[in-house]
């Protein structure tokens, strides 16, 4: 859900005093501010659905769940972004109110706008955060949902879901199915996000 970038460039510490103050949420890349822009009801549906089918057990595991609203800090990337979906076992993450910089697990849902950024500048962000273990990507314009799982080394591992499949989210021993998560969503064909 990303729109067109500020023009003026910004430090990281300025962005995190200027935008609080702001009335959209904007992320944050290496100097560039980007805006947030809406989504659309098949989109936000999807992250609520994944977000309800988790929260009993992440909440029971001690860990905290989050949506859209909250950020991460890369700092590889000197990014602070805004997934969809976020869970953070870590005790650190617990204390800090603003942003999460240990994550588990990151979901972002796929829009034809913004899948590009997601799939490749995020990927590449998120895959170098050590506590990262699952990154998931869900599809609004058709049921599919990618899995980037944390393997041996530097290794990511890849596995796609469709419908009628259960999927494993592994960091937190959850199966959840494709279907919930796609529950009473109409497939997005022309999305513009």
């Amino acid at each position: 859900m990303i729109a067109s970038p500020q023009s003026s460039r910004m430090t990281a510490e300025e962005y995190l005093v200027w935008e609080p103050k702001q009335a959209l949420r904007h992320e944050y890349c290496d100097g560039q501010v980007f805006a947030m822009t809406g989504g659309t009801k098949g989109h936000n549906r999807l992250a609520l659905n994944l977000y309800s089918s988790l929260v009993d057990k992440v909440d029971a595991s001690g860990c905290e769940i989050n949506t859209s609203d909250v950020k991460v800090f890369v700092k590889e990337g000197n990014a602070y972004r805004y997934p969809d979906v976020i869970v953070s076992c870590d005790e650190r993450d617990k204390r800090e109110p603003g942003f999460y910089q240990f994550p588990q697990l990151i979901v972002e849902v796929l829009s034809s706008r913004t899948k590009e950024t997601d799939r490749f500048e995020k990927y590449k962000e998120y895959t170098q955060l050590p506590s990262l273990q699952e990154y998931l990507l869900i599809s609004s314009d058709c049921t599919q949902i990618e899995c980037f799982r944390r393997g041996e080394g530097r290794i990511w591992l890849y596995f796609q879901y469709g419908a009628s499949d259960v999927i494993s989210v592994e960091s937190l021993g959850i199966d959840v199915p494709v279907d919930l998560i796609y529950e009473n969503v109409k497939i997005e064909t022309n999305n513009k996000i």
